[in-house]
């Protein structure tokens, strides 16, 4: 900076200057582009899909690990090279699975296809889920609003607390003994 700031003046005039949109060549800023609050433009989401026309994404949820792909079709959901009605049998698994579809209001529009590996059934179907979401703001981003406000986006970050040396478990105690 090679002015010097000497009043208040000097500093309501150069925090103007750096708040002001930079112009390059000549271009005005994009006057349709969304400004946070801020100040700076919000990220503009662009639709990712592979060479065979699929958005792909990665789901966690505790110790499982679901990759998932959609594409257009019908509505059939495979897990693991099964119908997911198979795979999930109870149907709280099987809710939390359409949860991001049924939210983003895409249900018989998308085919789902994804391998899941690792934990136990309910935090392989929070991971499917997770990876469902993200695949899908991947092929609409415009969905993006939705699934975020209904909390699909987030990873819930819960795992299994450790076990500590001197315990049973994580925080239990072996059984005291008076004598």
């Amino acid at each position: 900076m090679a002015d010097e700031i000497k009043s208040f003046e000097d500093l309501g005039n150069a925090t103007a200057a750096a708040a002001a949109p930079v112009v390059s060549d000549g271009e005005a800023p994009a006057a349709d582009a969304p400004i946070s609050g801020n100040g700076e433009p919000q990220p503009v989401y662009e639709q990712k899909l592979d060479a065979h026309g699929r958005a792909y994404a990665t789901g966690k949820r505790k110790d499982a690990v679901a990759r998932v792909w959609i594409k257009p079709g019908s509505g059939k959901i495979v897990v693991n090279k099964r119908e997911f009605e198979k795979y999930f049998a109870r149907p709280v698994l099987q809710m939390i699975l359409k949860q991001p579809i049924v939210a983003a209001d895409r249900l018989d529009q998308y085919d789902v296809m994804c391998t899941v590996t690792g934990g136990g059934l309910s935090g392989q179907a929070g991971a499917v889920r997770h990876g469902i979401s993200k695949a899908l703001t991947h092929y609409e981003p415009e969905l993006r609003g939705v699934l975020k406000k209904g909390g699909f986006l987030t990873r819930d970050s819960r795992v299994v607390e450790r076990k500590k040396y001197g315990k049973a478990k994580a925080r239990r105690s072996f059984q005291f003994s008076k004598r």
